[in-house]
């Protein structure tokens, strides 16, 4: 079920927002610069949020999701 139609499947959603603390913090491991603001995430800004990620951080945009996608 989609109930906020997103494209998302609400239980996929559910863990992700569930683990987001989690992956906050393997993200910081991984890029040691990146900071609690820089992690901040605002629905409908996901473009600004990895353009943010990327000038911090030095990595591509797909290396940036790629590396999302595997630790999700």
């Amino acid at each position: 079920m989609d109930a906020n139609n997103n494209g998302i499947d609400d239980s996929t959603e559910l863990r992700a927002r569930g683990n987001w603390n989690e992956i906050k913090g393997q993200a910081k491991q991984k890029w040691s610069n990146l900071t609690d603001d820089d992690m901040h995430y605002e629905e409908g800004k996901q473009d600004e949020w990895y353009g943010r990620l990327q000038q911090k951080t030095g990595e591509t945009i797909d290396d940036i999701k790629n590396w999302f996608q595997r630790t999700f």
